[in-house]
C-alpha cells in the first residue's frame, strides 16, 4: 500500500489516543483507540440487542456488521412505494426479471421464502457479515418473528428496529397524534419487542412538521431506551438539521448515524465533516453498486481529514430486489463488504483502518445499556 496513506493511519491513531485520555462519562460509549490492536472498551452492561439474544460487543468483533439493510417487507411496500405523492408522474418501474431464468420475479413469495433468505445469510456469514440490522419497522412491514427465525436457522446476528420512515408512508393516525403520543408509541414498541435500534427514521427533501414531531419523539425514546438511532435522507438533504433536532431534545450525536451521505455527491465532504466534527457518524450505505466509484474519493477525504472513527458502511439492501441474491447471480445482502470495500482497499485504506470501520465502528454505534427489559 502507499507508504504515505499508512503513516496517515498511524498518526491519525495516536492522535485518537491522546484526544480520548480525558475523555469522561459523557464520552463513555466512544472507546479508546480503534484502529490498533486493542478492542474498544464498552461501559458496564453494555450490549447489542438481536432478536434472539442481548450480547456483548465482543461478540461481534471477528467480522463486520452492516448497520443498514432490509431482510423484512410487507407485501404492500412496492405498490406503496410507487405512489408516493412525490413520485407521481414517474414512469413505473420495468418488471423484475430473474437473471437466471429470464421469468418475471414474484417478489414477495421470494421475500417470504424462509430457506431462500436462510441460505443467503449463510453466504452472507461466508463473506465475513456476523451482524445485520434490519431497517424496517412497522410501517414497512416490519416481522420480529420471521426475524427470529431466520437468525435461528442460519446462526446470522440480527437487529431489528423501530421507528417510522417518512411523511408520505406514515400511519395515517401520525398526523393527529402529539409528540407524546408518538413518543409513548415508539417506547412501547420498544418494551414489547425485542429492538436493537430506531431507524430508519427518514426525512424528505425538506423536513415536513410531521417528520420534525416524529424526529424530537424518537429523540426522547432513544433517552428512555438507551436505543441508537439512524436515519434515512433525502440524498443527503437535511442531515444537518436531523442532527439539530435530535440534539434539541438531549440526543447524545454519538447515538446517532445520519444515513445516505453517500448520496450527497460533494467533493469536498463539508457536510459530512461537519457531521463528524459534532460526532455523529456517515453512513456510506448504499454501497456495492452504481454509486462506488464517486464514494470512494469521498470517503479517502474523511480518512484524511481524521474521521476513519466516524464512517459506517452497508448497502441499504432490500430484501425485495430480489435479481440480487446471491442465488439469483447477484451480489448478495454483502455486498458493501465484498464489492465496494475491495475498491477502498485498492485505493489504499490499509486492513487495520479498513477492521475500524467495519468491526469496531458499528460495534461503538450499536452498543447500549438497555434503559427497557428485554421481552420476546
Amino acid at each position: 500500500m502507499p507508504e504515505e496513506r499508512t503513516s496517515r493511519a498511524a498518526r491519525f491513531t495516536r492522535r485518537e489516543a491522546l484526544s480520548l485520555l480525558g475523555a469522561g462519562a459523557a464520552t463513555a460509549l466512544s472507546p479508546g483507540p480503534i484502529f490498533g490492536a486493542q478492542e474498544p472498551q464498552f461501559p458496564a452492561g453494555a450490549v447489542i440487542r438481536t432478536v434472539l439474544d442481548d450480547l456483548p460487543p465482543s461478540a461481534f468483533a471477528g467480522g463486520t456488521t452492516l448497520f443498514h439493510e432490509h431482510l423484512t417487507h410487507g407485501s404492500d411496500w412496492n405498490a406503496r412505494m410507487a405512489a408516493r405523492p412525490s413520485r407521481a408522474g414517474s414512469p413505473a418501474p420495468p418488471p423484475r426479471r430473474d437473471p437466471i431464468t429470464g421469468c418475471v420475479s414474484d417478489l414477495w413469495e421470494g421475500c417470504a421464502n424462509l430457506d431462500f433468505l436462510v441460505e443467503e445469510l449463510n453466504r452472507a456469514k461466508r463473506d465475513g457479515v456476523v451482524c445485520i440490522v434490519d431497517g424496517t419497522h412497522p410501517d414497512g412491514g416490519r416481522d420480529i418473528n420471521f426475524l427470529m427465525q431466520m437468525s435461528r436457522r442460519s446462526g446470522m446476528s440480527i437487529v431489528a428496529s423501530g421507528g417510522y420512515y417518512v411523511d408520505e408512508m406514515y400511519p395515517p393516525e401520525i398526523a393527529t397524534m402529539s409528540e407524546d403520543d408518538v413518543t409513548e408509541e415508539l417506547i412501547q414498541d420498544a418494551t414489547t419487542n425485542p429492538l436493537g435500534a430506531f431507524g430508519e427514521m427518514g426525512t424528505s427533501a425538506e423536513i415536513t412538521p410531521n417528520e420534525r414531531k416524529v424526529f424530537r419523539a424518537v429523540g426522547r425514546a432513544h433517552l428512555a431506551t438507551g436505543l441508537p438511532i439512524f436515519t434515512h435522507t433525502e440524498n443527503g438533504k437535511c442531515a444537518e438539521e436531523q442532527l439539530d433536532i435530535l440534539e434539541s431534545v438531549g440526543v447524545p450525536p454519538e447515538r446517532v448515524a445520519i444515513g445516505h451521505l453517500g448520496s450527497l455527491v460533494a467533493p469536498e465532504v463539508e457536510v459530512h465533516k461537519a457531521i463528524c466534527r459534532r460526532g455523529a457518524f456517515v453512513g456510506f450505505d448504499r454501497q456495492g453498486g452504481r454509486s462506488d466509484d464517486r464514494n470512494v474519493p469521498m470517503v479517502l477525504k474523511l480518512l484524511d481529514a481524521g474521521y476513519a472513527d466516524r464512517l459506517l458502511i452497508s448497502a441499504d439492501f432490500g430484501v425485495n430486489a430480489w435479481p440480487n441474491w446471491q442465488q439469483n447471480g447477484g451480489p448478495g445482502i454483502s455486498r458493501a463488504l465484498t464489492v465496494f470495500v475491495p475498491k477502498l482497499r485498492q485505493a489504499g485504506v490499509d486492513e487495520e483502518t479498513l477492521r475500524g470501520i467495519l468491526a469496531h465502528n458499528s460495534r461503538r454505534f450499536l452498543a447500549c445499556v438497555p434503559q427497557v427489559p428485554r421481552r420476546g
